[in-house]
């Protein structure tokens, strides 16, 4: 069962840091912070978006669950 997630990042990522989330969509980054969402189908899916946040040393601020 796929699930949406929204992850709200610290810092105005820059194109090529995005490319590292294919599988996401982003909003606009202002104010200092990128929000990327989408479907995340599995846990081990969810534990391989955690871990490129992680690797690129991004700063994660929030993570919330979606409405369908």
């Amino acid at each position: 069962m796929t699930t949406r997630y929204q992850f709200v990042l610290d810092g105005e990522l820059s194109d090529r840091a995005l490319a590292a989330f294919p599988d996401l969509d982003a909003l606009p980054r202002r104010h200092g912070r990128t929000v990327l969402f989408g479907a995340v189908t599995d846990p081990t899916a969810m534990r391989g978006v955690l871990a490129r946040i992680d690797n690129l040393g991004l700063t994660l601020l929030e993570m919330r669950q979606l409405p369908d």
